[in-house]
């Protein structure tokens, strides 16, 4: 952040002591001097899907979606990389969160409130406190009081305690801004660049009660602050179902406006599905009954077989028959000859629209709530809704791209949600590790953040005291950690190595962040109190 500051301050100092003339030349009258309020959204939207798939390569190797056909992965041990030869692997986030968003937010704040366009301040809201949660989400104590403030030179951190307040007063101010009718709102203005919801502050509220329910559900060890009739308020005020789900489009056209997973990017080459997942869906830890969305999501091997990887183990002992295939479904040796207009299946594909926040991820949330609130029936009803609404996201984001699979029959949706293992027939039998499984597969493969922060919330391997087992039904820690952890689970990502560690190790110090194990320290929203 100082460099980036410093640049600010040389380029005033040059305009201010350039004559009139000289500024006279310099200025651009094909060009505008002012930007527009609304010119800000669109770049910020884009990186508010982005980011996380990003960091994702790396929070999903912690969370077990994935793992690398090469034995010993570091993330997969759950390492980090800084200092290392990509110093800022998993640093997107914070990235996009103070540079990103950073000034560009701020002035887009500023414009929106002094025009008194509320449903553009109230989106601008929304964005500031997706960023303090997904940050602090992330990484624990961020920087906001002092944050975006030229004439600082070094920071200090507030506490992840903070971070929440102040994601919940913006959610809360936005939804107000949102409400507004006067001044200067205008659908047809904020719609010119907000491709999300095309200006429509309805949806907009929508999303901000659904990034409410997941910021109040997060605090689920706070006993004094988790509050579940609030939770379960705030999902109700939010999504209706699978058409206000919020969904980036993708071109695909070229590889920078092509969705981030798919071949034509080629992020995810060395990645294949983990064992974790597929035993969710294969019927290992479900009754033997296989879900349906197995054949639509996970990639086969060249034999026919679903298998996944086993986190550090690479492809082990694996033949080439018997090796998955890359999350697209092809063989390496295909992928090479992939071209923008190569199919894959799910959210692989060039021009799959992606999701930042779904209604089935939502119901979830309300079914953790509600079963925490001792509601069963409540529970049991948004349990279902969230698989049912899974199963449909899954057969449209089958098609997003042209592809042709064979969806997913009333009949097979009908008979997995028959099924007892799966939906337990009375409410009461209703179990916590079944909502958060079922949730850990809606979340597959693109809602890393909220998943990491499930598995931490539940210390990763917590039982269920209703069935004896684990909450994860099957999540193993790998017996062999990154060596700088000292034989302790990763909590946090480290801050972002070129600002942090490079601009700011003073207030680094003062949270303990030069502690070569940092990224182990627990975070205070997932200690028990």
């Amino acid at each position: 952040m100082k460099k980036l500051f410093i640049t600010f301050t040389v380029a005033g100092l040059i305009v201010l002591s350039g004559c009139k003339k000289f500024l006279d030349v310099n200025t651009n009258p094909n060009a505008p001097q002012v930007v527009e309020a609304n010119l800000y959204l669109s770049p910020m939207l884009h990186w508010m899907a982005t980011a996380p798939q990003y960091d994702g390569i790396y929070i999903g190797r912690y969370t077990q979606n994935f793992a690398s056909t090469s034995s010993g992965d570091l993330w997969e041990r759950m390492g980090h990389n800084q200092g290392g030869t990509a110093p800022d692997q998993g640093g997107q986030i914070w990235k996009t969160t103070y540079y990103d968003f950073g000034q560009n937010l701020v002035d887009m704040t500023n414009k929106a409130e002094k025009e008194q366009r509320w449903d553009l301040l109230g989106v601008a809201q929304i964005l500031k406190a997706w960023g303090w949660l997904t940050a602090t989400d992330c990484n624990g104590e961020i920087i906001i009081k002092e944050a975006i403030d030229a004439s600082r030179t070094s920071f200090d951190y507030d506490t992840q305690d903070f971070a929440f307040q102040e994601t919940l007063r913006l959610i809360n101010a936005a939804i107000v801004n949102l409400n507004r009718t006067d001044g200067g709102v205008n659908e047809g203005y904020l719609g010119k660049t907000d491709f999300l919801y095309k200006g429509k502050r309805a949806q907009w509220i929508k999303f901000a009660n659904g990034l409410k329910a997941m910021t109040l559900n997060q605090l689920s060890n706070k006993s004094a602050l988790y509050k579940p009739d609030d939770i379960i308020a705030a999902v109700d005020a939010s999504f209706v179902g699978n058409v206000d789900d919020a969904l980036i489009p993708y071109a695909g056209s070229a590889n920078d406006d092509a969705n981030f997973l798919s071949a034509t990017r080629n992020n995810i080459g060395t990645l294949r599905q983990t064992k974790f997942i597929l035993a969710l869906m294969d019927g290992t830890q479900f009754g033997g009954v296989v879900d349906p969305r197995m054949s639509r999501m996970l990639a086969p091997s060249p034999d026919g077989l679903y298998r996944g990887l086993e986190p550090t183990f690479g492809i082990g002992a694996l033949t080439a028959s018997q090796q998955p295939l890359n999350l697209w479904g092809y063989t390496t040796q295909a992928l090479a000859n992939a071209t923008t207009t190569t199919p894959a299946r799910y959210l692989f594909a060039r021009k799959n629209k992606f999701p930042i926040m779904t209604y089935a991820q939502l119901q979830f949330i309300k079914a953790e709530a509600a079963y925490k609130k001792g509601d069963k029936t409540a529970a049991w009803n948004a349990y279902k809704n969230g698989i049912s609404a899974h199963i449909d996201f899954v057969n449209a984001r089958n098609t997003d791209d042209g592809q042709t699979p064979t969806q997913i029959s009333s009949t097979e949706k009908t008979a997995y949600l028959s099924s007892t293992a799966i939906v337990p027939t009375l409410p009461s039998s209703l179990t916590l590790s079944q909502i958060m499984c079922q949730k850990y597969i809606a979340q597959w493969a693109w809602g890393h953040v909220e998943q990491w922060m499930d598995l931490r919330r539940y210390h990763y391997t917590d039982i269920d005291p209703a069935t004896g087992n684990q909450v994860f039904i099957g999540f193993a820690v790998p017996l062999v950690l990154f060596s700088e952890n000292n034989t302790k689970v990763v909590q946090r990502m480290r801050p972002r190595y070129n600002s942090e560690y490079v601009w700011n190790r003073d207030g680094l110090n003062v949270i303990g962040g030069l502690a070569t194990d940092y990224q182990t320290k627990e975070m205070w929203v997932t200690i028990p109190q």
